[in-house]
């Protein structure tokens, strides 16, 4: 499974740009509106896909990702629903990356091995879980490697060099840099300081590294781009779904396209 991961990173830095990233909460507006704007980022350019599981209790996440968890649940979606969608994603897209991120609930409360399972079946590649360090790994991760989908480990500004090796240990797929301390849509940090992180993270691991947490819009992107191996763009992305619903498909898809436009003439020019 892990080798959709690695072939989107590998594409894209063949191509001279970085991966494009992107997340939209599974389920909102509805359970059944997910599918159209699931195949939009597709159609925008995104090579790799991480798909929210919905949960009550997201803290790491903004007003933006949080009102878009209150949606989805009002509207019926389940961890069952989720898995439905992304196997039916899986059969449309054979060979787009698609990641689970969420919190630790719902992953393990009926065993990690179930959860596992369900992704692997479902054709899932990997699961970036906010809330089990690596110290608990054995929650999830062993459950996980046996079946053959990559567990995404997230490193910060204050992951220093002690503990980094216990973040890569396990790990797989790729490292998500979490860009800022804080929650997700809220703030931008500086691209000098970006660059800084990222060049120690890729002295210490050959997994690719991608940027995420307050990355809005095309130009951000590109600037983030230039550092990194991917770059994740999630708040922007889930607000139109919340202004436009279920028509929300179309402007997810220009608005996608515009940023994949963006790292394509930034890497070009660089």
């Amino acid at each position: 499974m892990t080798a959709r991961l690695s072939s989107a990173f590998a594409r894209a830095r063949n191509e001279g740009r970085a991966a494009l990233v992107t997340f939209v909460t599974g389920g909102d507006p509805t359970p059944a509106d997910t599918p159209a704007i699931l195949d939009a980022l597709v159609a925008g350019g995104a090579d790799v896909i991480e798909l929210g599981m919905p949960f009550t209790d997201p803290m790491a996440d903004g007003p933006a990702i949080q009102a878009a968890n209150l949606r989805a649940m009002a509207a019926g979606i389940s961890t069952a629903r989720i898995f439905e969608i992304a196997a039916a994603f899986r059969a449309r897209h054979p060979e787009t990356p698609l990641v689970l991120m969420g919190y630790a609930n719902p992953m393990t409360v009926r065993g990690a091995d179930w959860f596992a399972g369900e992704c692997a079946k479902a054709g899932v590649d990997g699961v970036i879980c906010v809330d089990i360090p690596p110290e608990e790994d054995a929650e999830l991760g062993p459950a996980l490697r046996a079946a053959g989908v990559s567990l995404i480990r997230l490193a910060t500004p204050t992951t220093d060099a002690a503990r980094l090796p216990a973040v890569l240990a396990g790990a797989s797929g790729f490292l998500y840099y979490v860009s800022v301390a804080g929650i997700t849509g809220l703030q931008q940090a500086a691209q000098a300081s970006v660059g800084a992180a990222v060049a120690k993270l890729k002295a210490a691991t050959d997994l690719p590294v991608a940027v995420g947490f307050g990355v809005r819009t095309p130009e951000q992107a590109a600037a983030f781009g230039a550092h990194a191996d991917g770059v994740v763009v999630g708040s922007a992305i889930v607000e139109l779904v919340g202004n436009h619903g279920s028509q929300a498909a179309p402007h997810v898809r220009d608005f996608v396209a515009s940023l994949r436009a963006a790292l394509n003439a930034k890497e070009q020019v660089a």
